[in-house]
């Protein structure tokens, strides 16, 4: 398969899962959190797919690299909110399992597609 558009990125298309799973996690956070820790998780997750689309829009490889590894970084700050959430009785550990799960595949494609950039440079 040609990749002619981010669209065409199997990891992109992880992203957007993970961004609907997460996103129907939170909605059982108390409400008082939807400033806060649902606010944050929120925009973290969206940051994933969002930067690696970015990334594979601009001009060259240096570029996607350096986007590719802020979509590494969020990720961390997910699995880290969703951690939190459980630390503090919003989840349980049932809830969280196949989040933690999409998080770690999706930390393997994207540290693989950075290394197989960084051979191209």
């Amino acid at each position: 398969m040609t990749i002619k558009t981010y669209r065409d990125l199997a990891v992109w298309n992880k992203g957007r899962e993970l961004v609907k799973t997460v996103y129907l996690l939170t909605r059982q956070f108390p409400k008082e959190e939807l400033y806060g820790l649902t606010s944050q998780l929120k925009r973290a997750v969206i940051s994933v797919p969002s930067n690696i689309a970015e990334g594979h829009s601009r001009s060259g490889t240096k570029d996607f690299i350096h986007f590719i590894s802020i979509a590494i970084g969020s990720l961390a700050e997910v699995e880290t909110q969703i951690l939190l959430s459980l630390d503090l009785g919003f989840t349980k550990e049932i809830d969280i399992k196949e989040i933690i799960s999409q998080i770690h595949e999706l930390q393997r494609m994207l540290h693989a597609l950075r290394t197989s950039l960084k051979g191209k440079l």
